[in-house]
């Protein structure tokens, strides 16, 4: 009888609610662990293969580290390393990795180099970020909210800025967890509907004035006004978000107990103030560190399946 085929985590929706909630029990339990210096150690001998066309160094830290904390090993693989810089086929590569690693991560440019590979891949594959989707970011979001304030479901994110790709994950999230995005781009940088993911008008709407995408949120969060790839376009695009700039007056909007979040890395001055991201509302540093902690429920769920949480605790 011929193997099942490996699940993949290329983007939030290839999982369901109840998969969702049980990544985000495990992240508390593994993180209250770590926490306490309990070691867990589930993935002893196997190994993570990180292939990195793009920069970065929350998920390579994260990634790298959680796979040693869970008792793996982690080899990180830059372009340069690989033949892919010479032009070998991307479904090569997946063929000849996965034969010798038991997970892969993958941070690269078109959501299709990624589909490709997990398309040939005997393991599981992760996106560890592409110019489309970025959902290792919002699980890991959704659990420090969750953490924070409780459930998501019913609230109300606002997003302030760049339709990106960490945007659109945020616009598939809201499907599966049921909350309402509020979005708010400058004209020209809307979200389109081959980005919307599905979204439709009971969790998705655009504002064209920031002020108003952030009155009574729940969550206001926001991003870099240039991401990876569109660096040409730094000097056009301050121009085109100087009003889209999360400031305290823009948060006076939101709840009063509403939280502010960024992905990273921030650019004071520019699309957030050290006033808000270095203020009490702010939530970015427990934000970067649940990174490790989501992508380790994840790394778990993918290799091992739905564990005991009966085993687990003794």
């Amino acid at each position: 009888m011929p193997a099942a085929p490996p699940r993949h985590f290329l983007q939030i929706s290839d999982f369901s609610l109840h998969e969702h909630e049980y990544l985000i029990e495990r992240t508390r339990w593994i993180k209250e662990r770590f926490k306490r210096y309990e070691i867990y150690q589930p993935l002893r001998d196997r190994t993570l293969a990180m292939v990195f066309e793009k920069a970065s160094t929350r998920t390579r830290v994260s990634f790298e580290a959680g796979m040693n904390q869970l008792g793996g090993i982690a080899i990180n693989l830059n372009r340069s390393d690989t033949q892919l810089a010479r032009g070998e086929p991307i479904e090569d590569v997946a063929r000849v990795i996965s034969r010798m690693v038991d997970v892969v991560m993958i941070r690269t440019f078109e959501q299709a180099i990624i589909e490709r590979f997990a398309a040939h891949s005997r393991v599981p594959v992760i996106n560890g970020l592409t110019n489309e989707f970025h959902p290792c970011q919002v699980l890991a979001d959704i659990y420090t909210y969750v953490e924070h304030r409780g459930s998501i479901r019913g609230k109300t994110v606002a997003w302030v800025g760049d339709s990106n790709n960490v945007c659109s994950t945020w616009l598939q999230a809201a499907a599966i967890f049921d909350f309402r995005v509020r979005v708010s781009t400058p004209p020209g940088y809307e979200v389109t509907p081959e980005r919307a993911g599905g979204a439709d008008d009971r969790h998705y709407s655009a504002f064209a004035d920031p002020m108003e995408a952030c009155r009574g949120a729940d969550l206001v969060t926001t991003d870099v006004w240039t991401s990876m790839g569109f660096e040409a376009e730094n000097a056009s695009r301050a121009r085109d978000f100087a009003r889209w700039r999360v400031d305290t007056a823009m948060m006076s909007q939101a709840k009063p107990d509403a939280l502010f979040m960024h992905c990273l890395p921030a650019h004071r001055g520019e699309e957030v103030t050290a006033e808000v991201i270095d203020g009490p509302r702010s939530v970015v540093w427990d934000e970067a560190e649940n990174r490790l902690h989501a992508q380790k429920a994840l790394l778990e769920y993918l290799v091992c399946g739905r564990v005991d949480p009966q085993e687990t605790s003794r």
